[in-house]
């Protein structure tokens, strides 16, 4: 008689063989369960990039200065101001990424202006963010960037250091936005770089408005890419957004 053993298909030949494979199955099941709710029954919300606009943090529209503004001297970071990250996720069995964005308010730092020859300068500036604050659409992805990715838990702060000073052009201080850029030491998951950073700039009586950001790929500040379970995955390249707000100390 022929063997029938060999036409049985593999299968656990122990108790505990059995139950690993269950356990796995489990497993797998339950991830894509999460992912599933976290990206298609919850669908995300993300707000737009920073940038200024004509609305001011009160809700006054901004008017532009018929005479000169003159910011010099030390500002510090006033109620409006808000930083955060932009990152593309991705659920293992949808086509299409969507953004992630998360944002704090809780952002303490200054900056001194000076008038100079061909406008103004900004001497010094110094910024911090308590990225332990970040909140996003999600408390499930908040909950994770305090373990993974960010690791929030253990580097609780980003900071800004300004090394160059930034010479705004004299229309800056007639109101009108100007592009220039900051260089400086950008400190992330407790790694410190030089980094240059564009930014938007108008200086009214009242207020500085900064608004700018920073892509990176997350290796640069020897941070690894998010993943859950393999289901819920992260683009390589993370952007630190901000718009900072300044009014006279």
């Amino acid at each position: 008689m022929p063997d029938r053993r060999r036409w049985m298909p593999n299968r656990p030949r122990t108790k505990r063989a059995l139950a690993l494979t269950i356990a796995g199955g489990a497993v797998v099941v339950g991830a894509l369960g999460i992912a599933l709710v976290y990206f298609v029954i919850f669908p995300t919300s993300s707000p737009a990039p920073f940038a200024l606009t004509t609305t001011s943090s009160t809700g006054k529209g901004h008017t532009q200065a018929s005479s000169s503004v003159q910011p010099a001297g030390r500002w510090t970071i006033a109620s409006g101001s808000a930083a955060g990250y932009r990152v593309r996720e991705r659920l293992a069995f949808l086509p299409a990424a969507s953004q992630a964005v998360g944002r704090t308010s809780s952002i303490t730092g200054s900056a001194t202006f000076i008038k100079s020859k061909d406008g103004i300068t900004a001497t010094a500036a110094s910024f911090v963010v308590d990225v332990s604050t970040l909140k996003s659409d999600r408390s499930m992805r908040d909950e994770k960037i305090r373990s993974i990715g960010l690791e929030s838990e253990r580097y609780p702060t980003a900071t800004f250091m300004l090394s160059s000073p930034i010479r705004l052009p004299a229309s800056a201080s007639r109101g009108q936005v100007v592009h220039v850029s900051a260089t400086g030491a950008l400190t992330i998951h407790g790694t410190t770089k030089t980094e240059t950073i564009p930014l938007a700039i108008r200086a009214s009586a009242s207020e500085i408005d900064a608004v700018g950001s920073i892509t990176f790929p997350w290796s640069e500040f020897n941070m690894t890419a998010p993943s859950v379970g393999g289901f819920v995955t992260v683009t390589n390249g993370a952007t630190m957004e901000f718009d900072l707000r300044l009014q006279r100390a």
